[in-house]
């Protein structure tokens, strides 16, 4: 009996010890699965089409992890928050960015993670939170949707009402003056061919004042020898005339000091003696005029008789 109950403690404490070395193992595997991982947070501001949990998660084309949950902003249901099980080595840093990206026009969409500078920190460094966050940009297809939206809106205000009925009355306008000028076509064909004329006369004048241009350039050719010999024949004149009045100057330069120094001041008192003189002259022909027998024998002349 006793045998019995000892074979049976070292079956139970073998079972125990089994299990739990099994769950130390299985603990011991978590925790090192788990070191060999590390959570990121991405808050999207676009809608996440197509993107499900466990999509793959790519660092510049190469798979680094996964997509573990995807859930709505409690406080902004336009935003998408994705959260991540990336490779705990993969070098996330604080200017990587992620975005939506598909590989191909029909693979899957995934989300790919851009940048990350050597200089830069790693993201775990400096955001202390257990779930770290990716800042993220807009998607290739975002841009495409955006710029879509822009011209479908453009496009709306090209085909407005107005415009269309701009662009009828145009066409209208256009199919009257077609009218116009069909109705006036032997108008036209008359015009034309006076502008035919008319160009023909043109080149003929064209032609001969062509001609007379070339007449004066060449008469004007042959001249000019001549004429450029005389001015330089005139200009040798002047400047020889122009040497001798210089020598002159130089040589009376003493006279004309001396004139115009001593002769200038005796200029005034001989105008005025000279002015003196030209009055008394003007008194002696009036006096001759009067009577020039009496002036000259000092009598006055004799007066005619005037009857009372």
């Amino acid at each position: 009996m006793e045998t019995k109950a000892n074979y049976v403690l070292i079956g139970a404490f073998t079972l125990i010890a089994s299990v739990a070395l099994l769950l130390f193992a299985l603990w011991a595997a978590k925790y090192s699965s788990e070191k060999e991982w590390q959570q990121y947070a991405v808050i999207f501001d676009e809608p996440v089409t197509g993107l499900s949990e466990g999509s793959s998660v790519q660092y510049n084309g190469i798979s680094v992890g996964t997509v573990q949950t995807l859930r709505l902003a409690p406080e902004d249901p336009r935003r998408v928050i994705a959260t991540l099980r990336v490779q705990a080595d993969a070098p996330i840093k604080t200017d990587t960015r992620a975005k939506m990206s598909q590989s191909g026009i029909t693979g899957p969409p995934f989300i790919q993670l851009t940048g990350g500078s050597p200089k830069a920190p790693r993201l775990v460094a400096v955001d202390r939170s257990d779930v770290p966050v990716i800042r993220t940009e807009a998607s290739a297809l975002q841009n495409i949707a955006d710029t879509a939206n822009r011209l479908v809106a453009r496009l709306d205000a090209v085909l407005s009402e107005q415009n269309i009925q701009r662009v009828s009355n145009t066409l209208a306008n256009i199919e009257s003056l077609t009218g116009s000028l069909a109705a006036q076509r032997e108008d036209l064909r008359l015009i034309i061919a006076d502008a035919r004329v008319s160009s023909a006369e043109l080149r003929s004048t064209l032609t001969r004042a062509d001609d007379v241009v070339a007449d004066v350039d060449r008469e004007l050719a042959g001249k000019l020898p001549g004429l450029v010999g005389k001015l330089d024949s005139t200009l040798s004149k002047l400047e020889s005339a122009a040497g001798g009045a210089n020598a002159i100057v130089n040589e009376n330069r003493a006279a004309i000091s001396d004139f115009t120094t001593d002769g200038l001041s005796q200029v005034g008192p001989t105008l005025t003696e000279l002015r003196a003189l030209t009055r008394d002259l003007r008194q002696v022909t009036d006096r001759l005029e009067g009577g020039a027998a009496g002036y000259l024998l000092g009598r006055d002349s004799p007066k005619e008789f005037e009857p009372e």
